[in-house]
């Protein structure tokens, strides 16, 4: 599994400037970050795993949003052409990004996994924190620095879904 550390060197490497933060209490899935750091859930980032059907197969997907805003799986569907979108489940998610499930960095992900980054993030001009990984600590970095090193595609999931991508994409539970 990947940590706190590898991203340390990896962004050592890269010469990218930033901070690993040793949170105040462990957190069980980034969707804590707001209430653990007392930041705004804007600047807190989540990367959320889906699996997704298509006609050709079936594959995990990552998505990059800030906690406050947590994507729609019909508009996932609806974005990527697929026939059924559901959360992954924790095996699934360890498998497809060697981070611990629910405390996934958006940064050293595999090469073969389709990752998507919404688009709002974008516009933070400011700092973000992210997980590591880890339950204790988070990174602190640059939005625009965090972006241009993840490898994704930046799409709208600000869209409003018909009807008809509900009813094609549904949410399987």
């Amino acid at each position: 599994m990947k940590d706190a550390l590898a991203i340390h060197r990896w962004l050592l490497a890269h010469q990218v400037h930033h901070e690993i933060v040793r949170l105040p209490r462990a957190m069980t899935c980034s969707d804590e970050l707001p209430e653990v750091l007392s930041a705004s859930p804007a600047i807190c980032l989540a990367v959320t795993v889906y699996e997704v059907t298509t006609r050709i197969a079936r594959e995990p997907v990552a998505i990059v949003t800030s906690v406050g805003s947590p994507p729609r799986p019909g508009l996932i569907g609806g974005i990527l052409g697929a026939r059924r979108v559901r959360p992954a489940s924790a095996f699934t998610v360890n498998s497809a990004t060697d981070y611990a499930s629910g405390l996934v960095c958006p940064l050293l992900l595999p090469a073969t996994l389709t990752v998507l980054v919404d688009e709002r993030l974008t516009g933070i001009a400011t700092s973000v924190y992210v997980p590591t990984g880890e339950r204790h600590t988070a990174l602190l970095i640059r939005a625009d620095h965090l972006l241009t090193l993840v490898s994704g595609r930046v799409v709208d999931l600000t869209r409003q879904g018909s009807r008809r991508e509900a009813a094609t994409f549904p949410l399987a539970g």
